[in-house]
């Protein structure tokens, strides 16, 4: 009995300390450390407007659809009853559509027809895949929207960057590419009143390098470009 008593006092103290190491000490050491060696991204690498006022992360993407702002890229996220909804951080996904998926090549031409028409792009090849016919709306049902007219400016750059049409793997991606982000500098700038040079110098002070110098592509953060813009136009 002495012995059972002895062993239960010595695993009590021992589940004691490790609660005490685990739970508290460890979790404390590694939260002072990460705020003291990486307090940005600790903190989720929030960036602030002008006014100082958290507008979103550097490695969440948002959803941008004005002409004054650069677009980021198409994402696949889902609400919880599986709507689209852009950008959704907390329903992180893909569209899991194969290449050849139908689907898939529809909304890539879609999305390629968008980016043309947006940035005066000249039309692109026949499609490959057609929408079926629309179902005929209900007498009480709200209009569709009329889409916005193409860009009146003309580029003659045929080729429209991947990114600019195809959903990242998360659906959540804060970056594009150079070339999408050059591409969209003149409907920026026109919507704004300022240079393509000025619009464009930005975009190349904005660069991000390859990680280490290897990893990835060169790029820019979507979010962050377009605050930089904010306070150019100020």
């Amino acid at each position: 009995m002495r012995r059972s008593l002895s062993d239960l006092g010595i695993a009590i103290r021992l589940t004691v300390v490790m609660m005490v190491l685990t739970g508290l000490i460890y979790p404390l050491v590694m939260t002072g450390a990460a705020q003291a060696l990486f307090h940005d991204r600790a903190n989720g690498s929030l960036l602030k407007d002008q006014s100082g006022n958290v507008v979103g992360s550097s490695l969440i993407g948002q959803s941008f659809t004005s002409d004054k702002y650069f677009h980021g890229r198409p994402s696949a996220t889902v609400d919880s009853n599986g709507n689209p909804l852009p950008y959704n951080a907390a329903n992180s996904s893909a569209s899991n559509l194969g290449p050849t998926n139908p689907v898939l090549i529809l909304a890539v031409e879609q999305n390629a027809d968008s980016v043309r028409c947006a940035e005066g792009l000249p039309a692109g090849p026949p499609p490959l895949v057609t929408p079926g016919p629309a179902p005929t709306p209900a007498a009480s049902a709200t209009p569709t929207p009329t889409p916005a007219p193409c860009a009146r400016f003309s580029q003659s750059e045929p080729n429209i960057p991947v990114d600019a049409v195809t959903a990242s793997g998360s659906g959540l991606d804060p970056d594009i590419s150079v070339d999408y982000a050059m591409l969209q500098v003149q409907r920026v700038a026109q919507a704004r009143n300022l240079s393509t040079d000025q619009v464009g110098q930005l975009v190349q002070d904005h660069i991000l390098d390859r990680q280490f110098g290897l990893l990835g592509e060169r790029r820019v953060n979507v979010l962050d470009l377009n605050l930089a813009l904010d306070a150019l136009s100020r």
